[in-house]
């Protein structure tokens, strides 16, 4: 027995120190010339333009952090193979492999953080309501009695039920398998709101058939941190991407490039979503920093 306790141990150690020496994306890059990076499809901080081009805020980001991390590697050059990915199968990607790191619109809080990591913070979302100007809904207690949309695997209905304004208030939830037919549900009439984060809702109007028809109401419902995601125990990989970010929000290029993608014209449909940077926001840039939600100030 005491030698089959210890043939155990030794295995236990063996497999600790092979899992932690398992996980180097950086060597996996290296070795071959590719980067797999997470991009959405209709996210507020990236989406797609069809035919497998994919732009935005956090996607653009992402493509100077490889820039970086080509540095990093000693590589001359390296491919980015863009993955698509949705908000229900974004962790499990992540820890699998199939994708090197991600920057689309994940909220680093405590229960993903025991699946994956976090960068510092590069965006601070506000969840907000969005629905009809003809609902006569303002705010959250009008909810009662209606049907609210959310995106699977999104932790915007768990914010609006936890959300101490919530109180009282009854309504059906129905679930979106992507934020585009989240917001079909609504434009469709057969959701009365929305919630989600406020970039996301901002987006999917501007690009809306009727976007007149549509406006953003009512209390933040929560502040989250949103952060490039990619596996635990991986620090060299942190390291590289939390150097690239920081060097981007000193030389002002992160600032320049929010701008370009919340203050102009954009792509498809050129429109300007009027979205300056949030004091929470600039507070990240100005202390960068990998804090989950929960450090933030919510009610």
């Amino acid at each position: 027995m005491k030698k089959q306790l210890i043939a155990l141990s030794v295995l236990a150690l063996v497999s600790g120190v092979a899992s932690a020496q398992a996980v180097d994306t950086l060597a996996k890059i290296k070795s071959s010339g590719t980067v797999n990076l997470g991009v959405r499809d209709s996210s507020g901080l990236g989406f797609t333009l069809g035919n497998g081009k994919y732009v935005g805020f956090h996607t653009e980001m992402a493509e100077r952090i490889v820039d970086d991390l080509k540095k990093d590697v000693g590589a001359s050059s390296l491919k980015i193979n863009y993955v698509p990915i949705t908000s229900q199968n974004r962790v499990p990607l992540v820890q699998n492999g199939t994708v090197d790191f991600e920057c689309g619109s994940t909220t680093n809080n405590r229960a993903r953080g025991k699946d994956v990591a976090f960068a510092v913070t590069t965006y601070v979302e506000e969840v907000r309501i969005a629905t009809k100007k003809s609902s006569g809904i303002n705010g959250i207690k009008d909810l009662n009695g209606k049907t609210v949309v959310t995106t699977t695997g999104t932790t915007s209905v768990q914010t609006l039920r936890k959300n101490e304004r919530a109180n009282g208030i009854d309504f059906k939830d129905v679930q979106g398998k992507d934020h585009a037919d989240s917001f079909l549900l609504l434009e469709s009439g057969r959701a009365d709101a929305f919630v989600m984060d406020g970039s996301i809702l901002a987006a999917n109007i501007a690009k809306a058939k009727n976007a007149g028809d549509f406006h953003i109401v009512g209390e933040t419902l929560s502040v989250e941190p949103i952060a490039c995601m990619f596996r635990k125990d991986d620090p060299k990989l942190k390291t590289a991407i939390d150097n690239s970010i920081k060097r981007q929000i000193k030389d002002g290029s992160l600032a320049k490039l929010y701008d370009k993608w919340f203050m102009q014209p954009i792509p498809p449909a050129n429109v300007n979503l009027h979205m300056p940077a949030s004091e929470s926001t600039k507070a990240a840039w100005a202390n960068p920093n990998d804090k989950p939600m929960e450090d933030y100030n919510t009610k």
